[in-house]
């Protein structure tokens, strides 16, 4: 949605939003899913407001071939390596590149004047990342994580301001380690307090609350959803400073990219109102202003910050950070938006920090309405989101963020704002005459959803430094699987499993990182809301499992024997999980097809772990890992290799090759 943006009055004029569901392929889109047993969701407002059926999603990884239960460190984070640095970004060299895919149902893309869709669209791509911590789960109101309960973070409300040791109790109480976290505590207290902004237009939605930020249009009432805010969800770009990080925007028309660009929080500093807790109290993490009037108004002060991927501490002074540091990065001196300092009451100064790249904006892939699967081009609809790079060499715990917003051309999108509300262009069901007697027709027309954001996020997963042995020149592609358990109408509106993506293409000399993650909670049980129940599979119910064995080609469905097998002929690894080295190609092939329950061919190398040591592997991989951990092969013989699941690749019912 474009937002025409005034700093001083916040009167916006923005594109409005209608009905569709929005659902994260790969990485696995939860949807609000944690572990539950059932087709349905248990908890819609667990984390986020999704706006999607209860029936999408997946659920959060297991790393082994148990149920992870109450247990968050046996759950599987999928980890992905860092990009190189920045100095390689305009050539394939150094670029970490994930396969972003999802489903739209009412279409997108495609929107050009001569040839215009059934509505506009865009597509905007976000992530969160912070420093990882040893800690899986604390408990604590900034760190991401699943959690081990479906049940939703707690939220009580003070009627009024007071001292900081009353926030603090009241964070410290709201908050879990068994409840799922992505957006901190304070981002959400301040939403409830901030004033809206009521240059929007509303139609004929009537406020609850007429003064907060957590109402809008498509949410009149204010209801909660973990610790979003509304505000800042429903709209894009925001005007005030987010924890989100914009990685591209797939816009309706590229015509936008430059505004775009331009307002986007990783180019442009954001203002918000800082008040200060009494008897030095420190830094307050809300204000009710929402301008720099009503900042001053209330003895604040007006600040900006900046968007910033991480601090850079190593630089102390304004020269020092901002010379030329040979690493691609932009560097700046100023007012970084630091959570971490927000989040411990403590006023943000000056200093050095990396700014990340500009958001990618061109034009959305094109499907076509009322339908949930490819593209034009017969495959999913995807981004290859380039990972970032982080200097410090930390490693980050992330999430994933995908919104689609879908809008009509039935009142102007641009210049439609507040001052439209008293006489909305667009009405409740509608009655229209069809010149017929005075017969009248009612239009279907909810003002709320005429005009509508949907969203998708992944699990938590971790961006690892480059191990060693992976030069910071080296073009990484990641190859993971997506799809859960069942067939095509048990496991829609997810999908059936299938490689992510399905082809990918290399050049000579390239590392393919091979993970994958699966549950095994995946029964698809009742309730089933308005699907059919079921997991038909093979292997034990509920399971997601996985192998990788090379096959002649993509209309044979049986694998090649291990003598003909020449996929990983002059193959070398650059990583692997076990951190065993010299692994010959017979290693690698057996690692792949017993989804990393073998590590090696022979005890000597890789002892109880071997395939002449270890516990046999039950031939539909039931004793094996739902979560494979992953190996980094760098491909050198030209070619192209065929592969499938042995498992899962069941003729006439699905197809799991690449």
């Amino acid at each position: 949605m474009k937002l025409v943006f005034f700093v001083v009055a916040i009167v916006a004029s923005l594109l409005a939003l209608s009905s569709a569901d929005m659902y994260m392929q790969n990485p696995r889109g939860s949807n609000n899913r944690l572990n539950e047993n059932s087709a349905n969701r248990r908890t819609a407002n667990r984390m986020f407001d999704s706006q999607n059926n209860n029936r999408g999603g997946y659920n959060v990884g297991d790393r082994t071939d148990k149920k992870a239960g109450n247990d968050q460190a046996k759950q599987y984070r999928m980890n992905y390596f860092q990009s190189g640095t920045y100095l390689t970004q305009v050539a394939p060299n150094g670029r970490t590149e994930l396969t972003v895919e999802w489903t739209n149902q009412h279409g997108c893309g495609g929107n050009e004047d001569t040839d215009p869709h059934k509505q506009n669209c865009n597509i905007v791509l976000q992530y969160m990342c912070q420093d990882n911590s040893s800690d899986f789960a604390p408990d604590d109101g900034i760190t991401i994580r699943a959690g081990s309960s479906t049940a939703r973070s707690d939220y009580s409300r003070l009627s009024s301001a007071s001292l900081k040791q009353a926030f603090i109790n009241r964070r410290n109480s709201n908050t879990r380690a068994d409840r799922g976290l992505n957006e901190p505590w304070v981002t959400y207290d301040d939403c409830t307090r901030r004033e809206r902004n009521k240059g929007l237009f509303t139609a004929t939605q009537q406020m609850a609350n007429k003064n907060a930020a957590i109402n809008t249009r498509q949410n009149r009432n204010g209801n909660r959803n973990g610790y979003e805010c509304p505000e800042e969800r429903d709209y894009y770009p925001y005007w005030h400073p987010t924890v989100w990080t914009d990685i591209a925007i797939l816009a309706q028309n590229e015509s936008l990219c430059s505004y775009y660009s331009a307002e986007s929080f990783n180019s442009r500093a954001k203002g918000t109102c800082v008040e200060q807790f009494a008897n030095n109290g420190g830094r307050k993490h809300f204000s009710e202003a929402n301008n720099p009037a009503a900042c001053a108004a209330a003895n604040g002060v007006w600040t900006e910050y900046q968007s910033m991927l991480e601090l850079a501490p190593q630089f102390t002074t304004p020269a020092a950070c901002t010379a030329d540091h040979q690493d691609g990065l932009t560097y700046a001196w100023g007012l970084p938006y630091d959570i971490v300092k927000i989040n411990a009451f403590e006023n943000i100064v000056p200093a050095c920090f990396v700014r990340p790249p500009p958001v990618d904006c061109e034009a959305a892939p094109w499907s076509r309405s009322n339908h949930l699967g490819n593209g034009k081009d017969g495959v999913q609809l995807n981004y290859k989101w380039t990972l970032p790079y982080f200097p410090s060499m930390n490693s980050k715990r992330c999430i994933l963020r995908i919104r689609y917003n879908i809008s009509t051309d039935d009142y102007d999108p641009y210049d439609t704002d507040a001052t439209n509300n008293a006489q909305s262009p667009v009405q409740e069901n509608p009655l229209v005459q069809v010149g017929a007697a005075g017969q009248d027709l009612r239009l279907a027309i909810n003002t709320a959803q005429f005009g509508r954001t949907f969203q998708d996020r992944g699990h938590p997963f971790t961006i690892s430094p480059r191990p060693t042995g992976v030069s910071n020149t080296d073009h990484i592609t990641n190859l993971n699987v997506r799809g859960k358990r069942g067939n095509i109408v048990q496991t829609f509106p997810a999908t059936e499993y299938d490689y992510a993506p399905s082809r990918p293409k290399i050049e000579q000399g390239d590392l393919v990182h091979i993970q994958w993650t699966g549950s095994n909670s995946h029964n698809n049980g009742a309730p089933g809301g308005d699907g059919q129940t079921g997991d038909a599979g093979e292997g034990t119910g509920g399971t997601d499992c996985h192998n990788l064995l090379q096959s002649g080609n993509p209309d044979e469905n049986f694998p090649l024997p291990i003598e003909k097998v020449t996929m990983f002929d002059g193959v070398t690894v650059g990583w692997v999980a076990s951190g065993i080295d010299n692994l010959s190609a017979a290693d690698i092939a057996v690692i792949l097809a017993s989804a990393g329950y073998y590590q090696c061919m022979e005890t000597t190398k890789c002892g109880a772990e071997a395939v002449d040591t270890k516990a046999q592997l039950q031939n539909q991989l039931n004793n094996a890992p739902a979560s494979f951990e992953g190996i980094m092969l760098r491909f050198n013989t030209p070619g192209t290799y065929y592969y499938l699941c042995t498992r899962n690749n069941n003729f006439t019912n699905r197809s799991q090759k690449g």
